[in-house]
């Protein structure tokens, strides 16, 4: 998916839609996004060493998981994010990096979702997190 059809897919649109595409195979969603250091959210974090507050890394991966919902979303659905679980940041994500996303629906009871989602630069693990969706009608 291009950012035109995740906008068909998610409420977000620039600056927070955080996804450049994803792709979905075999049940497992795998985003990009490249860090570009006129980022609004680098601005401030920080100064000199600008890094990506983790957030916005967790708010990457929620994005990224919503492409595994688009079969089981109508237009009047939208994916909120009810929460997180066991996040952990392993290495700092920067401007100029290529964050790739891996994220799995573990479990479903609709309307909520779990996922599991991790993120790499460079093939090295940055980030893990499991994290919760309910699909509401707008």
């Amino acid at each position: 998916m291009s950012q035109i059809d995740l906008e068909q897919l998610l409420p977000h649109r620039a600056p927070m839609l955080l996804l450049d595409e994803v792709r979905v195979e075999a049940e497992v969603a795998y985003g990009k996004k490249r860090i570009r250091p006129e980022e609004f959210f680098l601005q401030g974090h920080f100064p000199g060493d600008p890094l990506v507050p983790g957030v916005i890394l967790c708010e990457i991966l929620a994005q990224s998981a919503c492409a595994l919902l688009s079969g089981r979303m109508d237009q009047n659905m939208i994916p909120f994010l009810a929460g997180l679980d066991g996040v952990r940041f392993r290495q700092p994500v920067r401007p100029g990096d290529l964050l790739e996303t891996e994220v799995r629906i573990i479990k479903s009871k609709d309307p909520f979702y779990w996922a599991a989602g991790k993120g790499f630069v460079a093939g090295k693990l940055c980030l893990q997190a499991e994290f919760s969706f309910v699909l509401h009608s707008k």
